[in-house]
């Protein structure tokens, strides 16, 4: 047997083995799906339903609780949110809505490829448009007027990127259906001053009621920065360093955010930002919520966390706009809160 020969059957074993980790992983996660998928005792009631997005007094999420409704959009009234919960047939990895608009981010994992992609939604969950997304989803938003949406995803194999992914962040205009496929290409003034860097990374977008202004962060050099944009203008400038994940408050007069309360960690506290003095205000809750928080009133924010006990399942939480009082569970077995 000549030395090519050999190593070209090396090379086929090799792929072949590699093909056969790689099925069984997903074989792996799929019967973990598959048991995920199955009611469990004592869990929340849950019931198919048709969903609307132009109820009023409703809350929206994904439904993180086990059994066939798992990663479906579901909701509750908002004033029993302990209620039976009434889930719609699509499924989401993020979901957002607001006006009768909703975006849902999906995620598919496959032998060799994850698909990845943006739904546009009507008042009915019906799809309007499809976008197809470069990474994992992340977050998502939607104005409150319901005309422009806006999703992050998570990159691999940029050059430039720390811990080996970035961030992408695109917005839509969901009149004209027009994209702006990443923020990295909007003009930035950084302390007063005009930007440009390699490694520049944006996420975590808000929107104002103008339908022009957004918050969002900006991360660049090792550190992040609450950034206000104009989507018309296409530039951005920086408000305040250490701000991720901002969520702009129903009046518009505050932004709640995740502030990295020790350097180099991944530990985070809610704060709650006074566009008008820039004084910061640390919430109750001191766990590191996830990047998906939103108001559910100018006086009370919900967020996600990880459920005790549970792998790959959270719950979703409240907690006082102005530092007072204590974290409450809201919804056991939820993410992306999303009020109507």
């Amino acid at each position: 047997m000549t030395s090519l020969r050999r190593r070209l059957l090396i090379l086929v074993a090799a792929v072949v083995l590699l093909a056969g980790v790689a099925t069984a992983m997903v074989l792996h996660a799929a019967d973990r799906a598959d048991r995920a998928d199955q009611p469990q005792a004592g869990g929340p009631a849950v019931s198919s339903g048709k969903l609307t997005l132009d109820r009023k007094n409703f809350l929206t999420f994904v439904n993180a609780a086990a059994g066939p409704h798992r990663t479906a959009v579901a909701a509750v009234p908002s004033a029993d949110p302990g209620a039976g919960r009434t889930a719609s047939d699509l499924k989401c990895a993020r979901f957002y809505a607001a006006a009768g608009t909703g975006v849902c981010l999906q995620s598919d994992t496959g032998v060799l490829k994850q698909s990845n992609r943006a739904l546009i939604l009507d008042a009915g969950l019906r799809t309007e448009r499809t976008f197809p997304l470069a990474g994992i989803p992340s977050r998502a938003r939607v104005s409150p007027s319901g005309h422009l949406v806006a999703w992050t995803v998570f990159v691999s194999g940029e050059s430039y990127a720390s811990a080996f992914f970035s961030t992408r962040t695109s917005i839509l205009d969901t009149r004209t259906m027009k994209l702006i496929p990443s923020l990295e290409t909007f003009a930035i003034t950084l302390d007063g001053t005009s930007y440009k860097a390699a490694d520049v990374n944006f996420w975590g977008v808000t929107f104002a009621s103008d339908d022009d202004t957004f918050y969002a962060t900006l991360n660049t050099a090792n550190k992040t920065y609450l950034v206000r944009g104009s989507v018309s203008r296409q530039s951005v400038t920086t408000l305040r360093e250490n701000v991720e994940c901002p969520s702009l408050s129903p009046d518009g007069t505050r932004v709640a955010f995740k502030k990295r309360v020790l350097s180099r960690t991944d530990l985070w506290r809610e704060h709650v930002l006074d566009l008008r003095t820039l004084r910061e205000t640390p919430l109750a809750e001191r766990h590191s919520v996830d990047d998906q928080a939103t108001w559910l009133d100018n006086n009370t924010l919900a967020y996600a966390l990880p459920t005790e006990g549970k792998v790959g399942s959270t719950d979703l939480w409240s907690v006082p706009a102005n530092g007072k009082g204590t974290p409450r569970l809201l919804i056991a077995g939820a993410s992306s809160p999303a009020p109507l």
